[in-house]
């Protein structure tokens, strides 16, 4: 469900705090990576030191409340507006309901009318030694309950272990499931070696794949599969390329590849060796041998494309234009639908909302990248989103209206008109 809301200017300390608390969670860069059993051993501790049947990590965007890790919920995530947390993020501070059957803001709440069933709810914010939010910790059952002081005292230790978590996450250099490169690695080393090229005036290009279709290969198989899933993905890609390319693990089924002296053209070969080698892998996993594919996005560097954020962004965009135009392809940056020539883009994480209903109502967004000519927007559902609307960004004082070029299910490319 996704809720639409009446449209209002937010206050001016409302967009500052936003946009400062949305740099701090870029700054983190925990968004969308991939699982960490650090995390998976918290949301256990919450569900057997408050004996409840729900645990939660969370981090929460412009859209959305994005589960790091969770013990007791099937879905890995949930738009802002539906949320119990929202409340601990606008008032910053703990918020316990005892009984959500009898609170007035939550008594008609779907999670409380249908499975699970939520009567009890414990929320505690995380946040950066600057004091800013950027998730939460819950505790949730389908019985009421109540937190004492000693509770309270707990649950404040496990926020402050949680951040810390977060911050040797950051500071990790491969990721442990697949042994690649870290998000935070790969993207430090792609900016030596571009730095590197630019200065030597050779090229580099940058390829970003997902493994299509992976949420319903944990759902049928279960999680093991699916880590099986990617590090035989992992594996195959490694064994295809060059000792000096760059390969990591940016997020929870995609990878990215920084490959030195190559053009987009050269990349566009790698990436179609990629995608068949890929397809052609047979995975030998706990439900038996099955096999994937992937879409795969290709830029390189160029007047406008002079950083790894850059690179990420087109490349992105590229492939989910894979994605939408069948899935199992390569897409390189460069054009549109309308055949017309792509500006620059940066990597952001802006808050932003979609104006619709002749300015009646809203929708929340999150802007991951923006150019003078169009953006990347991430929403809870696309399907409800029309092909023209109004974007709004307030703490960049922007509003102008947007056409879509393409999507997927979560994510949208928009044309500035």
């Amino acid at each position: 469900m996704v809720i639409t809301r009446p449209f209002g200017k937010l206050s001016a300390e409302a967009v500052r705090k936003e946009a400062a608390r949305l740099q701090a969670l870029e700054e983190l860069d925990l968004l969308d990576s991939p699982r960490d059993p650090g995390f998976d051993r918290f949301v256990r501790l919450i569900q057997e030191i408050f004996s409840v049947e729900i645990g939660i990590v969370s981090f929460i965007d412009g859209h959305r409340q994005w589960y790091k890790a969770s013990a007791g919920m099937s879905v890995e995530e949930l738009p802002r507006q539906d949320t119990f947390c929202r409340y601990v993020l606008d008032s910053e501070d703990p918020l316990i309901v005892q009984d959500a059957s009898l609170d007035e803001r939550f008594s008609q709440h779907p999670v409380v009318l249908n499975p699970p069933h939520i009567r009890f709810y414990a929320g505690f914010p995380l946040k950066t030694d600057e004091g800013l939010v950027v998730g939460t910790i819950c505790a949730i059952d389908s019985k009421p309950g109540s937190f004492g002081k000693r509770d309270m005292r707990v649950f404040e230790e496990l926020a402050g272990a949680v951040m810390d978590r977060v911050t040797l996450a950051t500071l990790a250099a491969t990721d442990a499931l697949t042994g690649l490169m870290s998000r935070r690695s790969f993207k430090d080393e792609a900016d030596r070696l571009i730095s590197q090229a630019l200065r030597h005036h050779h090229e580099v290009s940058c390829i970003m794949l997902d493994v299509d279709h992976f949420k319903s290969i944990n759902d049928r198989f279960g999680h093991q599969t699916g880590d099986e899933v990617l590090k035989a993905v992992a594996s195959t890609c490694k064994m295809q390329l060059r000792a000096g390319d760059l390969l990591g693990r940016l997020g929870g089924e995609e990878f990215a590849i920084i490959l030195p002296h190559v053009g987009r053209e050269g990349a566009l070969a790698t990436a179609e060796k990629l995608r068949q080698a890929v397809a052609s892998a047979v995975i030998d996993g706990p439900a038996g041998p099955l096999s994937v594919t992937a879409s795969f996005g290709v830029t390189a560097t160029s007047i406008i494309a002079k950083d790894v954020d850059t690179l990420l962004s087109q490349a992105d965009a590229a492939m989910y234009r894979a994605k939408e135009t069948g899935r199992n392809r390569c897409e390189g940056w460069g054009h549109n639908r309308e055949g017309q020539e792509s500006g620059s883009r940066r990597r952001v994480l802006k808050s932003g909302r979609i104006i619709i209903n002749d300015r009646r109502s809203t929708i929340d967004c999150t802007i991951r990248s923006i150019g003078a000519d169009g953006a990347n927007i991430a929403v809870s559902d696309t399907s409800i989103i029309p092909a023209n609307f109004i974007l709004s960004i307030e703490a960049d004082g922007i509003e102008t209206t947007c056409r879509i070029i393409s999507q997927n299910r979560q994510a949208i490319e928009v044309a500035f008109a």
